[in-house]
């Protein structure tokens, strides 16, 4: 979506349109379902766990970083990832707002 045309939306629907753009990749699904797996952990481990490059797995912390659901804690020199849970409440009511609020018919 466009910057120049993202203020003809509201703030809830870009909001949610950001989450959906940022849990539409699968590895951001399965680094999602890994972490939630686990009391924490650590980006190596996330890195064997899915079986891409470091770098890219970073990459993929950071854009779920950025909208909250998950964060980091520096633990030594590495960082142990973990899901935030209000944030992660938070979303599951927007995505259950959305759906529930949605009505489908059929032409």
């Amino acid at each position: 979506m466009g910057i120049t045309k993202s203020e003809i939306f509201t703030a809830k629907q870009n909001q949610l349109a950001t989450v959906f753009k940022v849990l539409a990749h699968p590895a951001r699904i399965a680094i999602l379902e890994y972490i939630s797996s686990q009391d924490a952990c650590i980006c190596n481990d996330i890195v064997a766990e899915i079986g891409l490059a470091q770098p890219t797995i970073s990459q993929h912390l950071k854009e779920l970083k950025n909208i909250g659901l998950i964060r980091g804690e520096i633990s030594g020199k590495k960082v142990c990832y973990c899901i935030d849970p209000n944030r992660w409440q938070a979303i599951q009511k927007q995505f259950h707002t959305f759906f529930a609020n949605t009505q489908v018919n059929c032409c």
